[in-house]
Parts: C-alpha cells; structure tokens; sequence
C-alpha cells in the first residue's frame, strides 16, 4: 500500500457529513468494530435558525452554513443565474432544506431496477425507508417508527390550505392524508422531518447518538482535496483544515457522500471524470470516465403570486409586530405556530393528462409570498403556489472550473432543455390555475399577482416559466448508478473501475425520484451502509467493476 505521510489510519474515511454521510457514520460505528472518519468542509450545527422549521429561509444567503452555490448562466432561462443553495455544516442540506418528507413514487424505484441496478426496485428499498423513520402515525406496512429520522405532522390545520385543499378536490383531485402512502396523487398537508417542532436532521437523528462512540472521529471545517490512490486502489483522503494540509488513511473504504455536487466535484480533483477536461485543468487522469459530473437532474419550479382577500397569511404575521412577538412566544411556549411549518404547508400531486400511469407535476401550496427565496415578505396579504415537473427529461452537468478545491464548480441543470419539460410545465401551470378558479379558492384570492390574467396562452405561460423558474433544490444524478459505459458507480455503489472507492448520496440517483429528494438520500445511506457492512463480513475484495 502506498505509505500516506503524518497520516491517521482508519477502516473508513467518510467524506461529508449530510444527509447520507451522517446516516453512514452511524450505522458504519454501530458495532463498534470499524473505525470511521467523518469530514465535514462546514462547521457544527449550532445556528439557531437551523433548529426552528421556518427557519430555512434565515439560511440562504448565509455563508456560515451554505455553499452558495450557483449556476452557470441557463440558456433557457433567459441567462439567469440560479441559485444552488447546498448545506456546509453537520447534517449538510437536511440541516438548511424546507423539511418535506417525501419518498416519491414506487414507481421511481422500480425503474431504477429496470436500468439494471438489481436490489434497488420499491420492495428492496421500502424496508430501509422503515427502519430510518419514525412516524408520528405509528407503524405500519409502509411506515415504520423507532428510526432515527423524525416525521411528523403539520402541528395545526389553515384556513388558506384547507380553501387549496378542497378546491383540488372539487377540481378532480382528491384529498389524500399520506404521500408516501398506498398512491401519491392527491392534496394535502405535506409531512415534515421534525420532532416537537424542531428540525430534525440527519445530525440531529444519526450523528447525535453515534458522536460518543470511541471509534467515530468527527472532523469539522475540513475539506476533502484529494482522494489518494495507490494505482486503482483508494487509500485514503488528503483534507484541508486550519489552513494546513492533513491526511487520513482508509484500511477498508474511502466514501463520498458530498452530494450531487461535491462528490463529482472532489472526483474530477482526484483525476477521476471527462479526460479532456482534467487536462484543461491541469489535472493528470487516472481513468477518463465521462459519467462523472454527467446527467445532472433537478426539479424545477415556478411560482404563482396571489394576493389574499383576507388577512390570514404569514405576510400579514411577520409585518405586525404584535403579530410576530405572538407567534415567536407561542413557539417558546408550545412549538406551535408559524415558526414550525416548512417550505410547504400543504401541496399537491397530480396527472397533466389523465393517459398517464402517475403523477407528473407537484404543487407547493405557501402561505406567505416574496419576490425570491430568502426576500423580505411582500407587505400586503399574499401567498404563492408553485408547480414542478416531476420528471425532468433535461440534462445537464457539474465540472471543475479548476483545480483549486476551494473554487466552486461550473453548475449548470441546463432546464428546459427538453420540450417535454417546456410542455409539462405549461400544462401544471394551467391545472394550478384550475384549483385556484374553484369557487372555494377563488373568495379569498383578490388578484394572481403573476403571472397575471393578461398571461393566458401556452407561449405566454412557457415565456413566465423561462422568466421566473427557479430550482426546488433536488440536483441529483452526477455519479450516476448504472451498468451502461456511462455509469460511475455499480448497484452496490462501487466506483467502476475502482478499488475500495463508493459513493452513497443523492449524486448515484439513476433518475430523480417523483418529489423532494431528501428522504431518499436518507434512504441510499442506510443502503449503502448495509452493503459496505456485509462486504465487510464476507470479506469480500472491492473488486474492479468496469
């Protein structure tokens, strides 16, 4: 093995400590057999705003807690740069994300088994989404309690959401109670990773009980620079920390967990991805493997603004100051109110065309409305609902702009892309407008603020979309699972081509599941886990998958 200076020798180094890294360390220390390493680039989990559900919007634009990521300028999009907020602290971006607890659909998993990717299909994973839940509902075949990840419900019902709620219904879509239940489509309250009325993060649910196990090393504000490789074998990590260079050695397994950007990211470093491209930037490679930063995949959303005949929204709350010391004493004294809820109070999903199998949009039903996310609230009474298309056919791609670790990577979800995507959302668009029409939406709806009447034909509503889309926080896909040439990692989420060498996050998503992605990065990490614990006891090699 090839010897790593002044460095500390562990079985497994795990790079990033969110929502799959956090869920790793635990279960990788559970027995207390394995040493294990965790590296988080961002610093502990203290800030109060991460706690408290609503405050997710606190955390935009704060540096301490947020890569602040953004995109390369999207062509369809009218050039605009959009914002990639990524969580840089314990518990990553389910320490900053909006809370919505959604797996997505069967279906999503079932297709991933018929790209080739055996042992990923819904009944293969359904039984890790149990064992990490702990459902405020209780058991059941679905749902499971005890785990470490909190879900629970909206702690009150509002007049604004029961008005969205059964203006779906009287426009075709039924009510539905449960999500993750027997189907998807429908309306409702959507469900939250909280507990109490706090969040409850991967740090909070799987770091927290495994951080006084003496074989866990916890490393914060250290950054991955480089994974080291004795030929095709991964021996270990060199990371930044404290202005000075350190290294760790892995006797069994370095991992990636960095998410959907990093991981591709810290693996182009490494000499790992499209050849061409570490050439131009002064990288050697090691393996030319295109796939690495290939196939972004991201929801995109658009928002439309209403202002609210009556005066019951958020916006009406936090511009009272009365209001608003009422609602931050009720949350001191009961966790109830405003400050609980998440980036989605109730929602929807739904068919654009009834010809198709499953849902393919989602809504985001918000009771408060802003100019963009993080923005003061507007100072009138007002409230937003937006569409997502569920399964984007766009592309797109995360590379290096260089080989400093600390320069942020090229960006770009390239939505839009496909005509597909252009039409489904046009047609979400127009079913959303539907739901607001209804007689019992419509007597506290004063005016659609945008896009606006005088935005009525399909052109007109694709022109809005390119205009005001923005990201609902999902990238996923860029070490893609897979057994094409492409694919980066194998169905046991070894590196192709590799040694000792997986990632487990969001990133080896074969196609993005039909909604918020963060259940399922809990789940690949509590996959992942199980599949590096049962090498480990067999004592298999991490043979070379390519």
């Amino acid at each position: 093995m090839k010897a790593i200076p002044q460095a500390a020798t562990f079985d497994y180094v795990i790079i990033g400590a969110g929502s799959a890294g956090c869920v790793l360390a635990n279960r990788l220390t559970a027995s207390g057999r394995h040493r294990v390493l965790l590296l988080e680039a961002g610093g502990h989990d203290r800030h109060m705003w991460i706690h408290i559900p609503l405050g997710f919007a606190k955390l935009f634009d704060n540096p301490k807690v947020n890569w602040l990521y953004s995109s390369e300028p999207e062509p369809e999009l009218n050039n605009r740069r959009i914002i990639q907020p990524r969580g840089k602290v314990l518990g990553g971006s389910s320490s900053i994300n909006g809370l919505l607890y959604i797996r997505g659909q069967k279906q999503d998993y079932d297709h991933w088994r018929q790209l080739g990717n055996a042992g990923w299909g819904f009944d293969d994973v359904l039984p890790y989404f149990r064992r990490a839940e702990d459902q405020e509902r209780g058991a059941d075949a679905l749902h499971g309690v005890g785990g470490p990840l909190a879900v629970s419900d909206v702690c009150e019902p509002h007049p604004l959401c029961e008005a969205f709620i059964a203006a779906a219904d009287q426009s075709g879509i039924p009510r539905n109670d449960d999500f993750n239940g027997p189907r998807q489509e429908g309306a409702g309250y959507f469900q939250l990773t909280t507990r109490n009325g706090r969040r409850w993060s991967t740090a909070a649910g799987y770091l927290r009980q495994a951080r006084n196990r003496h074989n866990l090393k916890v490393e914060t504000n250290a950054l991955a620079t480089r994974i080291v490789f004795d030929g095709r074998r991964a021996v270990g990590v060199e990371y930044r920390q404290g202005g000075a260079i350190r290294s760790a050695c892995a006797d069994a397994e370095v991992i990636l967990a960095g998410g959907a950007f990093n991981s591709p990211q810290l693996l182009q470093l490494s000499g790992l991805g499209p050849a061409k491209l570490l050439h131009e930037r002064g990288i050697e490679p090691l393996a030319d493997l295109p796939g690495v930063g290939a196939d972004l995949q991201d929801h995109l959303q658009v928002r439309m603004q209403f202002r609210c005949s009556e005066p019951i929204t958020m916006n009406d709350v936090v511009n009272n100051w009365r209001h608003r010391c009422g609602a931050g004493l009720r949350y001191i004294l009961s966790r109830k109110g405003l400050l609980t809820i998440g980036a989605g109070y109730a929602g929807a999903f739904l068919r654009t065309r009834p010809e198709l199998a499953s849902p393919d949009v989602q809504i985001h039903f918000l009771i408060f409305s802003t100019e963009t996310a993080g923005a003061k609230l507007h100072p009138f009474s007002g409230f937003m609902a937006s569409v997502c298309q569920l399964r984007p056919e766009s592309r797109g791609f995360v590379r290096i702009k260089s080989s400093d670790p600390l320069a942020p990577p090229a960006i770009q979800p390239r939505y839009l892309s496909n005509r597909i995507d252009c039409d489904t959302i046009v047609a979400g668009l127009k079913r959303l407008r539907e739901i607001m029409n209804q007689p019992v939406m419509r007597r506290l709806i004063a005016e659609e603020r945008l896009p606006g009447e005088k935005c009525a034909g399909d052109a007109d509503l694709l022109a809005y979309a390119r205009a005001a889309g923005t990201t609902v926080y999902h990238p996923t896909s860029t070490c893609r699972m897979g057994s094409d040439p492409a694919a980066v990692v194998d169905e046991r989420l070894r590196v192709r081509g590799f040694e000792h060498l997986r990632v487990i996050d969001a990133s080896i998503m074969p196609t993005v599941v039909s909604g918020n992605t963060n259940a399922a990065a809990v789940m690949i990490g509590e996959k992942g886990a199980d599949m590096v614990l049962e090498d480990a006891q067999a004592g298999a090699p991490m043979a070379l998958s390519a």
